[in-house]
């Protein structure tokens, strides 16, 4: 017997390619779901050889593996019959009867895959996430550059699952009560028995009766019927702090999608966008803009006022001698330094204007100036 072949699989295949395929035949082959027993224990036993590294190097060399007791070859198979000796539960591997070592870890991932639960008593046990709990919503914010200035707060309102306004979420009319499942003792699982050729196995599974819930109400609400929530509108309240930036995420605790039957809501996740602004570019916590000057303030220098991002006037002295394209800093007037303290600067560029049309006056004036080597 050739083991690639029993995989499908060629020499060069690497150990996720031996998972794969045995995962896919063991679904086909498997005795519970009317496969072919003989080829089912064909390709359990290829793949306890080719996932080990040690078993495999042997059977690629001598094409057969040894492992002290000749339990089996490429061609003989298992020398008696196919058991599994379980031993302790918490071990990551065992050894059969016939002396196959079995990885455990793997056997548990195929089993939970057939059956779609846990193994009940000493096997393993899969963690159930409360399937009643609320989705979580995500929605993109745009603000606008100056609303990063300082704290704010963006009223959102969304369409999603809320509360139900009469039985607040319980599931039942009001009056009635709500019992403990009978069939799965308000657990949500019941144990099913499932006969392999290993023999009995307990597995974990949904309860049919309750739906995985644990409770069951006398008489279902009118309005949600026994959801415990409907489909409606809120709105929420997002609070943005002071310095925030573009594909920062504010989380908001449970304001995502109602739970079912009173179960943890969801959770608000809104991803900011901030504009673009004509006149200032943001650069981290920096601010930066242009502010254009005439060649008499360049060259024999000014005072000129510009515009802050809040909106307030701000004196600039330029400097005697000032070239078009210098950058002159303004300590503290740039964007608010997110969960801390201080601000980013501002800085301006100056561009010097040369103008387009002059007066008489002008023309002479800058004769002159040419005259006298400016």
């Amino acid at each position: 017997m050739d083991y690639y072949e029993v995989l499908g699989i060629t020499k060069s295949a690497s150990q996720e390619e031996i998972k794969k395929a045995f995962h896919k035949l063991a679904h086909k082959y498997h005795p519970d779901k009317g496969g072919d027993e003989k080829k089912f224990k064909e390709i359990n036993e290829a793949y306890q050889v080719l996932s080990d590294s040690a078993k495999r190097a042997q059977y690629d060399q001598y094409g057969r593996v040894f492992d002290g007791n000749e339990g089996f070859s490429a061609q003989g198979g298992p020398a008696s019959g196919w058991n599994w000796a379980w031993g302790n539960p918490s071990a990551s591997a065992g050894r059969g009867e016939d002396g196959v070592e079995f990885d455990f870890e793997n056997v548990g991932e195929i089993f939970e895959e057939f059956f779609g639960g846990g193994f009940g008593g000493g096997g393993r046990r899969s963690n159930k996430k409360d399937a009643r709990k609320g989705k979580d919503i995500q929605v993109d914010v745009e603000i606008a550059l100056e609303r990063t200035l300082k704290e704010s707060i963006e009223k959102i309102s969304l369409a999603k699952q809320v509360v139900c306004h009469r039985c607040q979420g319980v599931g039942a009319e009001p009056g009635s009560k709500v019992k403990e499942c009978f069939s799965c003792r308000g657990t949500g699982q019941v144990q099913q028995v499932k006969k392999t050729i290993f023999g009995s196995y307990t597995t974990l599974a949904t309860c049919p009766e309750c739906k995985g819930e644990g409770t069951i109400p006398e008489k279902p609400c009118n309005v949600c019927k026994g959801e415990g929530r409907i489909k409606g509108e809120e709105t929420i309240e997002v609070h943005i702090p002071a310095g925030i930036d573009t594909n920062q995420v504010i989380r908001v605790d449970g304001k995502g999608e109602a739970g079912k039957k009173g179960a943890k809501a969801g959770n608000l996740f809104a991803r900011i966008s901030v504009k673009q602004h004509p006149v200032f570019e943001r650069r981290g916590d920096d601010l930066f803009s242009q502010s254009e000057i005439s060649f008499s303030q360049a060259a024999l220098g000014d005072e000129i006022e510009i515009k802050s991002l809040e909106g307030t006037n701000i004196l600039l002295e330029v400097p005697t001698g000032t070239e078009s394209g210098k950058v002159l800093r303004i300590s503290g007037k740039g964007i608010p330094h997110f969960g801390g303290f201080g601000k980013g600067n501002l800085y301006i560029e100056l561009k010097i204007k040369t103008p387009k049309k002059l007066s008489k006056r002008q023309k002479e004036l800058l004769d002159q100036l040419h005259q006298e080597g400016l």
